[in-house]
């Protein structure tokens, strides 16, 4: 499984939708960002610190086809990146964040 971190206001416009289209970062990028399960705890802390109301995505990258590709970005590592909108019906799985818990400590305990 891969996993997208993301304000719960953005999931929730993206199930009404039907699909995610990524946030503003994602959008000035041209892909959305993924990360790998040995990635997340780095990039909620370093991306999301001090942030509030997140949910956590699980998403099947089975479900995506070739728009999903492993990219070098932070540090030389492979990331993945989907090169178009994310459909709600990857994700497998979606919880809300502690908002007392900082991300990077929310998320270790999310994906054990």
């Amino acid at each position: 499984m891969i996993y997208k971190l993301l304000p719960t206001t953005e999931w929730d416009d993206a199930r009404a939708a039907g699909r995610l289209n990524g946030t503003a970062v994602d959008r000035q990028d041209g892909f959305i960002h993924l990360s790998a399960a040995d990635q997340l705890v780095e990039t909620a802390r370093r991306h999301f610190t001090g942030a509030t109301g997140l949910t956590l995505l699980t998403v099947d990258p089975a479900r995506l086809g070739d728009r999903l590709r492993w990219e070098p970005s932070r540090g030389g590592e492979r990331f993945p990146h989907l090169y178009g909108p994310l459909p709600v019906a990857a994700v497998v799985e979606a919880r809300a964040l502690p908002a007392d818990v900082p991300a990077g400590d929310a998320v270790a305990e999310l994906i054990g």
